[in-house]
């Protein structure tokens, strides 16, 4: 289990209404418009990424690859980044995201 894992786990037991409610929002945000969930979840691991925000990059890639996202999009999806938020933080998105895809 991972570490994000294990916090997810405590933040849903700790609170729990909260969570959910949070991902009820999350669903509902992705149906408001025409963007398929794959390319939502990429939307979203493209900014947990420039967030440098490592349990949402974890948390997307696995979205993203349930909602039929290949490894290859994914990883393209991160380092189109990299004339934005730069090597170095695309490097670490990269790896967080090699965690999940490979794990």
């Amino acid at each position: 289990m991972t570490q994000y894992t294990n916090n997810y786990a405590w933040l849903a037991e700790k609170y729990g209404k909260v969570m959910e409610n949070h991902q009820e929002l999350g669903k509902a945000l992705r149906e408001a418009g025409p963007i398929p969930e794959k390319d939502a979840h990429l939307i979203q691991l493209a900014a947990a990424a420039a967030s440098k925000a490592e349990g949402a990059v974890h948390s997307h890639v696995r979205r993203a690859l349930e909602a039929g996202a290949t490894p290859e999009e994914i990883y393209h999806t991160i380092i189109l980044l990299t004339s934005t938020i730069g090597f170095p933080a695309v490097a670490a998105a990269l790896s967080w995201t090699k965690d999940t895809v490979e794990g």
